[in-house]
């Protein structure tokens, strides 16, 4: 099938300095967990979205020099000849797909801690980036940069640069973004110096300017530089020379690189989750870029419409299409919209947890594509799942754990049918993306909903609750149950272990929420999953206009939304919906009018009013059918449990865990053990162990 027309301008081929990108979409550096700890799997990663039709496929930040050790998140390097053999793979592998492969030179400043190489952390004041995320958190001070510390910076720059081109990179990353060291020259709240480099902004300006002509030099002009920039700060504040700091800072730098890739300074509104962000939220701070520059422009905006993404370069604000999270969920986004096919793509639903698991030091998961980091550790592609089985499967479970099990399942020939008690397809995300800011959540179901109706193999079953004997005399050769989990009215106790069931009246979980239960005011919400359940109840009880009042056990409301971008934003929500918080606190008693309380970790006894608790803790997995079928036999099937009601988690995990059942049904001798990633040994000039 052709492209649609309207899609051809995103095929244009686009000139990079020295370099050509042969279309419009350019996947821009983003974390993923891997380094040069795991040369293949990261080559496999980002090989993927080159085969999948991104014409520039990039690397997360690279450090240059031990001075910027990120530890302990995942960070890549560039010190040595083993680092450009660890990255050679990954550009081999982005080159066998005539893409360009790009990489983003590092270097963190104060807001790397050197933990591991306890080198003293660089600033060009001597101020300090005083993280509110624990994982950043540090004792440690940088000290003030002196005129040594800047030639060294620019040097190790050109250093890396060459190692760079060795590796094989096309395009060579200046980063001045996200509160890294250039940037904190760029920023007078970190850049409180008197020299060249502080001062005014062309002074500020200095340092960036000079490792852009320093990393071309390097290369002798061969590879492109690129500099990436944050915006946002720089944007917002006055300046006598222009509309703004920014507007006076891309004039001074216009010619200098040859690319812009523009972005926010804040992860939560640069990866702003899509809970509280539309697509194209960075519009409103980067579009004046392309006004004062003819080099080419790239930005982010959790791209997944293509007519959005056209609509960016017809009205000059991009000249490429970036893509992080988009190209996570769909490595192939580019090769479905160039073939007609741009109603398979894999939407990216902009829940972030792919970037948790770079706040969790682990390879990148994504909810929309369980074999991301999987490519070549498990073999995984997530297009292609090779026709190996016959014979018939009944997966039992409509959520998204059963539909991710039915599509691969079918997708490896088996003839599937697809048993769902509920009269629609759904499960979880049927009231879940109806919570506020979730309806992108529905994309999860959507987009295998539509995959499973196109095929001739698959037959879908609403309204069919099934018990032992049905699924006996059904007669599959395989059953897959994936039947969820269900949220429990358990208490937590100081320990934050369950403290068994509160009785009382007008105790409610997210069950009863779902089924659209009437809750009285004033309402309680008790959070201690601390993911997005508990804070989005609160925020969706206030909507009904009840007042509401939120308590956690963490010092925060959703906790673990810090992980995802969320938790700043959360606290804006609740400014504006009116709900108030209490936080490192238990619920230890509940009559119906009063409810009592506990600080967590002195036992203080504390009382609020409340006509309704809804408690949001534990959910419980496991499935009467799966036990009844387990135990009284399957008719001769295989069994399997999988998803929620295996081990209850994030709707990754479930789908991640379908995907892995699904591909394990018939195998005789069980699935393939995982490949296990090394990395190369350092060697030094003479090839002897350094």
């Amino acid at each position: 099938m052709a492209r649609a027309s309207r899609f051809d301008t995103l095929f244009d081929p686009v000139r990079i300095g020295p370099k050509t990108a042969k279309n419009r979409f350019f996947q821009v550096p983003h974390a993923s967990g891997m380094t040069n700890a795991n040369p293949r799997v990261r080559a496999a990663f980002r090989g993927m979205k080159a085969e999948g039709g991104w014409a520039v496929v990039s690397t997360g930040a690279c450090s240059v020099d031990p001075s910027s050790d990120d530890s302990p998140f995942p960070c890549a390097t560039l010190w040595d000849q083993a680092d450009i053999r660890a990255h050679a793979l990954m550009t081999e592998a982005v080159h066998a797909h005539g893409a360009l492969a790009a990489v983003e030179l590092w270097h963190g400043g104060a807001a790397a801690m050197n933990r591991t190489t306890r080198e003293a952390p660089l600033s060009p004041s001597g101020v300090p980036w005083m993280a509110t995320h624990v994982g950043f958190m540090s004792s440690a001070r940088p000290k003030v940069m002196d005129a040594e510390d800047i030639r060294d910076l620019i040097r190790w720059h050109a250093e890396a640069a060459r190692r760079a081109e060795e590796a094989g990179f096309d395009i060579l990353y200046v980063y001045a973004g996200m509160g890294y060291l250039p940037y904190q020259f760029l920023l007078s709240d970190y850049n409180h110096r008197s020299d060249a480099y502080g001062g005014s902004v062309r002074n500020r300006v200095r340092l960036t300017e000079e490792l852009i002509d320093a990393v071309r030099a390097a290369t002798g002009g061969r590879c492109a530089v690129a500099l990436r920039i944050s915006l946002q700060e720089l944007r917002a504040r006055p300046s006598d020379a222009a509309e703004s700091e920014a507007h006076e800072v891309i004039a001074a730098l216009k010619d200098a690189p040859d690319l812009f890739d523009v972005k926010m300074d804040y992860s939560a509104t640069d990866c702003a989750p899509s809970r509280f962000s539309p697509e194209g939220s960075h519009e409103a701070v980067v579009d004046f870029v392309k006004s004062l520059t003819d080099k080419p422009v790239v930005g982010v905006g959790r791209f997944t419409s293509p007519d959005t993404m056209v609509s960016m370069v017809r009205r000059g604000v991009l000249d490429l299409i970036g893509g992080a999270r988009p190209s996570i969920a769909d490595p192939f986004l580019p090769a479905k919209i160039e073939e007609g096919r741009e109603d398979e793509i894999r939407e990216c639903i902009g829940c972030n947890l792919c970037i948790s698991s770079w706040h969790d030091g682990v390879w990148v998961r994504c909810t929309q594509n369980p074999t991301a980091g999987e490519e070549w550790r498990r073999g995984w592609h997530p297009e292609i799942v090779s026709k190996d089985a016959a014979g018939s499967a009944l997966v039992i479970g409509g959520g998204p754990a059963g539909l991710e099990a039915a599509l691969t399942l079918a997708r490896r020939g088996f003839k599937v049918a697809l048993a769902e008690a509920r009269g629609e397809f759904g499960g979880r995300l049927l009231w879940e993306s109806h919570l506020p800011g979730l309806g992108q959540w529905f994309r999860v179901v959507d987009y295998r909903l539509g995959r499973l109706r196109q095929m001739a193999n698959v037959s879908l079953f609403a309204g069919s609750a099934l018990g032992p004997d049905e699924v006996r005399e059904f007669g599959a050769d395989h059953v897959v149950i994936a039947t969820g989990a269900r949220w429990t009215a358990a208490l937590c106790g100081a320990n934050e272990i369950p403290a068994g069931t509160l009785e009382a009246p007008r105790v409610y979980t997210p069950e009863d929420i779902a089924a659209g239960t009437a809750i009285e005011g004033p309402v309680a919400v008790f959070d201690f999953d601390n993911y997005y359940m508990g804070s989005a109840i609160a925020e969706a009880l206030a909507a009904r206009g009840l007042a509401t009042t939120y308590i956690t056990t963490a010092g925060g409301a959703q906790a673990w939304g810090i992980m995802t971008n969320e938790q700043p934003l959360v606290h804006r929500s609740f400014a504006r919906a009116g709900i108030g918080y209490r936080t490192l606190e238990i619920v230890t008693g509940f009559d119906g009018e009063t409810l009592t309380l506990a600080q967590i970790f002195s036992g203080e006894k504390r009382q609020t009013v409340a006509r309704s608790l809804v408690i949001v803790g534990q959910r419980a997995g496991g499935s009467t059918l799966y036990e009844a079928l387990r135990t009284g036999g399957a008719g001769g099937a295989t069994l399997a449990l999988t998803g929620d009601a295996l081990a209850p988690g994030a709707i990754a995990h479930a789908v991640y865990q379908a995907h892995r059942t699904a591909r394990a049904v018939a195998l005789a001798e069980g699935p393939a053990r995982p490949r296990r990633d090394a990395a190369f040994a350092t060697l030094d000039i003479e090839g002897s162990r350094a």
